[in-house]
Formats: C-alpha cells, structure tokens, sequence
C-alpha cells in the first residue's frame, strides 16, 4: 500500500523534493470549464452556487467563470431552462413558458397572491434593501402577517440588519422571487413610472435600487405560472 500521509511528505523531504513542489502536488489539477461541464454542475448543484465556489471547483479564474456563463445564458435562450443569477450566485431554473406544465406534473397549484401581498413584494423589490417599518410607511398599515408569508414561500428573504437603532432585519428578493415570476435576474424588472418612484424614494428611508416590480402588472390569480425550480416544487398555501 503506498503512504501518501505525513510519513510520505516527509520522506519526500528527505529525498530533496522542494516544498513548492509538494504543495503543487497536493492541489487539484484544473478542469476544464467548457459550456456543457458549467451546465451539468449547475445542474446537479442542490443550492445557487457563487461565482467564486465555481472557479475554486473547476481550478480557473474569475474571467473564465464569467464568460462561460455568459456562453450558457445564450445558450439557455430558448429552451426549457433558464439560468438565473442574483448578485454573485447563479442557478438553473425551468422556464416560465413551461410552468404550467411543470405545476401540473409536480401536483403544485398555483399561489395566489393577494393585492396587499404584491404591494409588499413590490415594495420589498424595488427598494431592497428595505426595513419593515419603511414598507409600513409606505403601505400605511401593519405588514408583519404579509412579510413573514412572503417570507414563508421565499419571495421575501432577510439580507441582513440595518445599521438603524435596534438593527431592524432587512428584506430583499431571492431566487425564489426570480422563478416565480419568470425573471432571469433583476435587471428584467421594468421602471416604475416617475411619480411612483419618487414616492418610495421619500418614504422608504434605506437606499434605492433602480429598478421595481409594478404589482399593477401582474395578475394575482396567475402570479405563480412562471419558472419554478427544477428540483423545488412548493405545495399551495391558500392565499396571502
């Protein structure tokens, strides 16, 4: 049986072997980061991975990671799965062409959400990072029941706390909300119109994105027909 422990090393040592070269040894040799290999780990990955974790597996830089998702952003266009990216992480989901299919094998209805649940999810959206008492200023009512249903079905996530008195949570989007609705990341979601932008900017009290997502354009009863996961599948929860 060969030793490759600490008695191996030191008798590599020993022998004259530089300990630069040891080292080397010790460490993975890259693989190859081509399209279909990106796809495949993504695919089998139980979690969004971060740029980062990518390139630590496929030994390459940051440049390389980058550029083959960009390859399979394309790639992905028009068939049945997307990939998703929020921020640093990134993950495949099934399209939102195919979601009322995908719902009907996997037993899911679709979650409807109700008008106050899609003000929040609007609010949490375009002025994420946001605190709850800031979506209360702008609702003008209680939002706790909403928020933490919101956060029940993962549209809403905590971000981390706010530097404010009592370091209130914060509340953005995940994946989550990317799936349900069909987007890829967001930079897809549309501009609010000028007068309600400066609302939210006066109210809210945390700094701005530069996007939004118009509760007034989504249809409450179909909100859930676009993407969902290809490896998660929510039961449904009755109405928010």
């Amino acid at each position: 049986m060969t030793d490759n422990g600490p008695a191996a090393a030191a008798a590599a040592l020993d022998a004259g072997a530089e300990p630069a070269a040891l080292d080397s040894a010790a460490e993975p040799a890259p693989i190859e980061l081509t399209e279909t290999a990106l796809e495949a780990l993504l695919f089998v990955a139980e979690r969004p991975l971060s740029r980062r974790e990518i390139a630590g597996l496929a030994g390459v830089d940051r440049a390389t990671v980058d550029a083959r998702l960009g390859d399979l952003e394309v790639s992905l266009r028009h068939r049945g799965i997307r990939l998703l990216t929020d921020g640093d992480r990134v993950e495949l989901a099934t399209a939102a062409e195919g979601g009322a299919l995908v719902a009907r094998y996997v037993g899911a209805d679709a979650v409807r959400l109700s008008p106050a649940s899609l003000e929040t999810l609007s609010i949490v959206a375009y002025r994420q990072p946001v605190t709850k008492s800031a979506i209360e200023r702008i609702r003008g009512v209680d939002s706790d029941y909403t928020i933490r249903t919101l956060m029940h079905r993962r549209l809403v996530v905590e971000l981390g706390r706010s530097d404010a008195p009592g370091r209130p949570f914060l509340y953005g989007t995940g994946f989550e909300f990317l799936e349900r609705f069909g987007l890829t990341s967001l930079d897809e979601l549309p501009p609010l119109d000028v007068d309600m932008a400066s609302r939210l900017s006066e109210e809210g009290g945390e700094a701005m994105t530069a996007r939004v997502f118009p509760a007034v354009s989504v249809n409450p009863a179909g909100a859930t027909d676009a993407a969902r996961a290809t490896r998660r599948a929510d039961p449904a929860e009755g109405e928010a």
